[in-house]
């Protein structure tokens, strides 16, 4: 038996091309939020940028670039 360990920039990386992705689909960055949290994430502006966030508890994943997020 192996055992798997997260790769947190792979997982980082395929946060950003879903935020992406979505983004591109979403008219507005509201519709962006709600389909969002229809996978369990979310978005958190911040002085540093926006965070993508694990819900229902707001736990920080990552940081997107302004790129992914320019609706």
């Amino acid at each position: 038996m192996s055992i798997i360990f997260k790769n947190d920039s792979l997982e980082a990386t395929q946060l950003i091309s879903l935020v992406t992705s979505e983004n591109s689909k979403a008219l507005s960055p509201r519709e962006l939020r709600h389909r969002l949290a229809g996978y369990g994430y979310g978005l958190e502006d911040t002085s540093e940028g926006i965070i993508v966030t694990k819900l229902p508890f707001g736990n920080a994943l990552c940081m997107i670039p302004k790129v992914a997020t320019a609706a």
